[in-house]
């Protein structure tokens, strides 16, 4: 191909995309949602601040990202309340970085990582545009294939419509809340005695952990370990 034709096949193609992208930038730009940097949904020192992964000891084997305060806490709040799902990338690659590396958490025998979303109510979810943690848990299991691992999300729970939302209750009435109302989906299960990853936005009481383990178990399945973006508030004594 001579000179001219390769100059016209890059603007036809990579070419063309980057001009288009380079102009919704200029029109539309994309700002951080934790620090209001302009150029991505999570710039690099924001998404830093999610690295690695510590307990979460509200609950049982259950692991966070970060804090649910600062850049962090924005973060989780503008993907799920505020619209922002250009976040779902970003927040589900930074819980495949984690997932590997946290305590009990394992695959099946065969070495695939089974990845159960928190399910959240259905109000709810029509109002964000759908099961934020399911899309969390999507581009969670895209990032893991990218690096070699064999995985597969596993809508394994639903929710009760009569559940309530949960903001401003404390761990008794969290508890009660979700007592009996979280159910095991056998259709969108993994096979039976298959150790799972039970993945959320935020923990706060570990209520809903204990909730999601205790159906899991009803249909057979261990969660080895759960992981969460954000864990929020100082554990009590």
């Amino acid at each position: 191909m001579n000179g001219k034709g390769e100059a016209a096949r890059v603007l036809g193609g990579k070419g063309l995309a980057g001009l288009v992208t380079a102009a919704l930038d200029v029109l539309m730009p994309v700002f951080c949602a934790g620090c209001g940097r302009r150029g991505s949904a999570c710039c690099p020192r924001c998404g830093a601040g999610l690295a690695g992964h510590r307990p979460a000891t509200r609950a049982w084997r259950a692991y966070a990202l970060a804090e649910h305060d600062g850049a962090a806490r924005r973060l989780v709040l503008a993907y799920k309340e505020g619209g922002r799902r250009d976040l779902a990338r970003p927040l589900g690659r930074a819980l495949a970085d984690a997932v590997p590396f946290v305590p009990h958490a394992r695959g099946d025998p065969d070495g695939t990582w089974w990845l159960v979303p928190v399910p959240s109510r259905r109000r709810a979810a029509r109002a964000r545009g759908g099961q934020h943690v399911l899309a969390l848990a999507r581009q969670c299991a895209a990032g893991l294939a990218a690096r070699g691992h064999s995985v597969a999300v596993a809508p394994a729970l639903g929710l009760d419509p009569r559940t309530r939302d949960a903001v401003g209750l404390d761990r008794t009435q969290r508890a009660a809340n979700l007592a009996g109302r979280v159910r095991f989906v056998r259709e969108g299960a993994p096979p039976e005695g298959t150790p799972v990853v039970l993945l959320d936005d935020v923990i706060t009481t570990g209520a809903t952990v204990a909730a999601c383990a205790r159906a899991l178990d009803s249909g057979g399945i261990e969660m080895s370990a759960a992981l969460a973006l954000t864990v929020a508030g100082t554990p009590r004594s």
